[in-house]
């Protein structure tokens, strides 16, 4: 196994769960837009970017709409879900990441966030965790969403380290995806069955210590 230098994370779904707040602002517009959407649809949408699960959902409705009027409504959506997200606070952490990121700052690893959210720096200011970051990779920086590897490569750079030294952690397929194809170790936060291409996949950072993470990684091997 490669010597682990540094930790990568997606935000929602792994650090935070913001989720109820997409659904809920996503969910509004597509009342406006006079039909509804499932809970199980919206899974679809975990690690897409805006535009795109702006897409997904309007072709769920039948809606052909033109850029414009779309680029409208993705604002639309925006606005709500940052006035919603702005009651945000640390008890929103989830169990068990606070100790997992003390630990990895005590031992020197660097820690760098790679999310597709543009809103990803207003979320780690609310609830208390922007400064545990040494690098803030989002959707202001990056171009092509995940599964393309680019938000983690990005972060790899920002913290110079080279990728196969580098584990990230994150809950949706397209996010193991893309750090597989970076060249990453890969560890999935939730259901194995969604996420078994991972390297290795926990429920939670609940009783995870940085050493379980290294030694059920041992036999892992990054391309």
């Amino acid at each position: 196994m490669n010597p682990v230098k540094a930790c990568i994370f997606d935000l929602d779904g792994v650090i935070v769960d913001t989720a109820v707040y997409h659904y809920q602002a996503w969910r509004r517009l597509a009342n406006d837009l006079g039909f509804d959407f499932s809970e199980q649809e919206n899974e679809k949408l975990k690690g897409v970017g805006r535009m795109d699960s702006l897409n997904l959902i309007l072709q769920w409705g039948g809606k052909d709409l033109s850029e414009e009027e779309k680029m409208a409504l993705a604002a639309k959506k925006n606005d709500w879900y940052v006035e919603s997200i702005q009651q945000m606070n640390g008890e929103e952490i989830l169990e068990g990441v606070l100790p997992f990121l003390e630990e990895l700052q005590q031992r020197g690893i660097r820690i760098s966030l790679g999310s597709a959210s543009k809103n990803a720096p207003v979320i780690l200011k609310r609830v208390g965790l922007y400064d545990r970051f040494d690098a803030i990779i989002d959707g202001n920086h990056t171009t092509i969403g995940k599964p393309h590897p680019q938000v983690f490569l990005k972060g790899a750079e920002a913290l110079g380290v080279e990728p196969s030294h580098c584990i990230v952690f994150e809950d949706a397929a397209k996010g193991i995806d893309a750090a597989l194809r970076g060249g990453m170790y890969a560890v999935g936060i939730g259901n194995p069955a969604v996420l078994h291409r991972a390297h290795l996949v926990i429920p939670s950072f609940v009783g995870r210590s940085f050493d379980h993470i290294l030694e059920a990684l041992s036999t892992a091997k990054v391309a």
